[in-house]
């Protein structure tokens, strides 16, 4: 038996009328990503688009549209106006200022909203994007403006800011230690702080400046020349071999006299005592631990058995410091 199945009810949205209602492009861009390098698609808007409106008459990307040809009308309309602009099925591009367009997307929401406007399409179109690391850029520029502007950070040297560096690494290790990722997030960039800042300050030295892309630049420099078994053609398939490839670099590049060059002596006794008894163990040398009488033979002799164990003392007695804080405590309560 034949059936005739009904005709399907014809949905309005796909209708020529529906069509008429035009399309709304809003264009936004990363501030992070120099001026006009725009993806394809957000090109391919621009030069497809009936009109390309921008409220921000300094917009860094407005002399690069016009540059390849793309008119851009600088105005502010509002979102009732929008609309009537894409009458008769037009499309109407939006370069989005630096705040988004609040104003101009809660109006056309409230006009979507009221039932009473038959809307156009509406598309949000990424043409620029953050690359990761891209935030950096921020930190540097607001570093720049405090070192400019701050009563306080305008008068910071390197010798001032010294005991803010060692504060913020004990807090960040302290953080690592307590397993409290906010902590650590935090402390983190407090460090990144640091760095940024000193950075900062260098660039004003008479003699030697140097900048932040100089610090970058020669740190990652040393990774690459320090990594051949990743960027060159040396091969590493264990941790042990890939020290013995840094711990090569480096006494290339450092041409010490003895392995006890560059160990800062102001660090910690026991990080200290430890690190003395690794490059020793590292070299290969026997070399006697010397023997006295008082605490701090015994705690050196402690400090160098716990490295060959593979332990670091420090964080050990950290550990058992903690402990020590809780039991106190106890007490106390």
């Amino acid at each position: 038996m034949n059936t005739t199945r009904p005709e399907p009810t014809p949905d309005p949205s796909a209708t020529p009328a529906a069509a008429d209602t035009g399309r709304i492009v809003l264009l936004t861009t990363s501030h992070r990503v120099a001026p006009g390098l725009l993806s394809w698609p957000a090109w391919q808007a621009l030069r497809a688009a009936d009109r390309v409106l921008c409220a921000d008459g300094a917009h860094p990307q407005l002399p690069y549209l016009r540059e390849a040809g793309t008119a851009v009308d600088e105005a502010a309309p509002t979102a009732e106006e929008l609309v009537d602009a894409c009458a008769g099925g037009r499309t109407v591009v939006v370069v989005a200022t630096g705040e988004g367009e609040p104003a101009f997307t809660d109006g056309l929401a409230r006009l979507a909203g009221s039932g009473r406007v038959r809307m156009p399409e509406l598309e949000l179109l990424p043409a620029s994007y953050d690359l990761p690391g891209a935030r950096l850029l921020d930190l540097v520029q607001v570093m720049d403006r405090i070192r400019e502007e701050c009563p306080w950070s305008s008068r910071q040297t390197h010798q001032g800011l010294a005991k803010y560096g060692i504060e913020e690494a004990y807090e960040l290790v302290e953080a690592i230690e307590e397993g409290d990722r906010d902590e650590l997030r935090e402390e983190l960039g407090d460090v990144l702080l640091q760095v940024v800042f000193h950075a900062r300050i260098a660039e004003e030295d008479p003699d030697a400046p140097f900048s932040i892309d100089d610090v970058a630049g020669g740190i990652v420099a040393k990774l690459i020349h320090r990594h051949p078994h990743v960027f060159g053609d040396e091969t590493a398939s264990t941790p042990e071999e890939v020290k013995e490839h840094w711990l090569r670099t480096k006494a290339v590049e450092k041409r010490r006299a003895s392995v006890t060059d560059g160990i800062p002596l102001a660090q910690p006794g026991l990080a200290l005592a430890a690190k003395l008894a690794s490059r020793v163990r590292t070299a290969g040398l026997e070399v006697p631990l010397p023997q006295a009488p008082g605490i701090g033979y015994e705690l050196l002799a402690l400090a160098a058995r716990a490295e060959a164990d593979g332990t670091d003392p420090e964080a050990a007695l950290r550990a058992a410091a903690r402990a020590y804080r809780d039991a106190i405590r106890a007490v106390e309560n």
